[in-house]
């Protein structure tokens, strides 16, 4: 599963925020502290807060840089593709194939167990335009016009919860089984979940 890499990271302030989000993804936004933060890049904890004022701002950053990343993978409406095609090739660009992919998964995981906590205080949602790009897909695909938000986003969290999780689990059975076995599995899975997808945009949003 291929993707675009035009849009890494090149700036200075951009690179930072890479870096930090590895370590977000690894202990998640309570268990990195500011101090683990600059270290990892080399500063003081007054240089970083420098940069970026605070722990949740830096996260914010973090977010909206991942935001950036999943818009990019969505593909272009080339003349003669079905809308409920792209849909598909969508959801599979957000299976991980990389160490980075896979920490934008981690993270991601990570911000619905470690955020219930926050959401009373969160006034900025970073991953809503991707959520809300992903429901305007879904509604242009045959069936789906008159479909509710509710439904469509019910669909979109039951898919990304399922290439999410595959995506953070893909490093431990590379670990047990070989990069071999694990090469034949993330295809096998791929056309698994291009099945799936259109099994459930065919069914329509009555069913």
């Amino acid at each position: 599963m291929k993707k675009d890499k035009n849009s890494q990271p090149t700036s200075t302030r951009d690179l930072m925020i890479l870096e930090a989000r590895g370590l977000f993804a690894k202990r998640g936004f309570y268990g990195a502290s500011i101090s683990q933060i600059a270290g990892m890049l080399g500063m003081t904890k007054q240089t970083l807060l420098h940069h970026f004022q605070t722990k949740e701002k830096l996260y914010g950053l973090v977010l909206e840089q991942i935001a950036s990343e999943l818009v990019s993978l969505r593909p272009s409406s080339e003349e003669g593709t079905e809308s409920s095609e792209r849909l598909v090739d969508y959801f599979c660009a957000l299976v991980a194939d990389t160490p980075e992919d896979t920490e934008r998964s981690q993270l991601l995981m990570r911000e619905l167990l470690d955020n219930p906590s926050r959401a009373d205080r969160t006034r900025k949602w970073p991953l809503g335009p991707f959520l809300k790009d992903l429901t305007e897909m879904t509604r242009a695909t045959p069936g789906w016009s008159n479909a509710s938000d509710a439904r469509i986003l019910a669909v979109i969290i039951q898919i990304l919860g399922s290439v999410h999780y595959y995506s953070v689990s893909e490093p431990t059975v590379r670990s047990i089984f070989g990069p071999d076995l694990a090469g034949s599995i993330n295809a096998i899975y791929e056309q698994q979940l291009r099945v799936s997808i259109r099994a459930i945009l065919s069914a329509g949003a009555a069913s």
